[in-house]
């Protein structure tokens, strides 16, 4: 079994004890996975480079949870899609592979369309 299938199993095990299917529809998974993000964000809102990686280091396990929000929801909306999340992952790794070719898109934050 992969991580990812472990994982998968573990979420929607922690959904099932607690009757939450009915609520998880996909345009409401969206929105959390949107929310948790943001809460991430808030994290380093209004924060130089410098003050956001010192307040990484000091508030690691909460950054940590907020990624973990993010990720769970994400796991459990690609799964209720029938989207492989790996598979998608690595299809899209190949894609922009293509729109960033290294010897073009090394060290410039230009988008694709600007390369």
């Amino acid at each position: 079994m992969s991580e990812i299938h472990e994982l998968l199993v573990k979420i929607k095990r922690f959904r099932d004890e607690r009757d939450w299917q009915q609520f998880h529809n996909h345009k409401d998974m969206a929105l959390s996975v949107v929310l948790e993000a943001a809460e991430l964000l808030e994290h380093f809102q209004w924060k130089t480079k410098e003050q956001a990686e010192t307040y990484a280091a000091e508030h690691r396990e909460d950054i940590s949870d907020e990624v973990a929000d993010v990720a769970i929801y994400l796991f459990e909306l690609a799964d209720n899609l029938g989207i492989d999340l790996k598979t998608a992952m690595e299809k899209k790794l190949e894609k922009n592979a293509k729109k960033y070719p290294a010897e073009k898109a090394k060290g410039s934050a230009k988008k694709y369309t600007e390369l």
